[in-house]
């Protein structure tokens, strides 16, 4: 769990890092596994940060269940899409996003 320190900014820091738990399905799974997919794209719902541990639970939708395969990857990024105003809303409604890594 986060311990909340003081902050700079409107930004607030935190002494421990967090355990997150998130279903992800099977070809995304295979892709974290192998190594090949080094990122996650997820709705900004929940508090992330660096340092944090990701706990990646493989959810097959077709039977509603989780597999009991899973996956923990230590956060070393997270950016904020509501962070970046570079473009203007018609052109993220005709193109949306792409996320890059390397």
């Amino acid at each position: 769990m986060h311990m909340k320190i003081g902050g700079r900014g409107g930004r607030e820091n935190y002494l421990f890092n967090m355990r997150i738990e998130k279903k992800t399905w099977p070809d995304c799974f295979e892709k974290n596994l192998s190594g090949e997919k080094n990122f996650d794209l997820r709705l900004n719902d929940f508090v992330c940060q660096t340092g944090d541990i990701l706990v990646l639970r493989e959810w097959d939708p077709s039977t509603k269940n989780y597999t009991g395969r899973e996956i923990e990857k230590q956060v070393k990024y997270v950016a904020k899409i509501d962070e970046f105003k570079f473009w203007k809303p018609e052109d993220i409604e005709k193109y949306g996003f792409q996320v890059i890594s390397f």
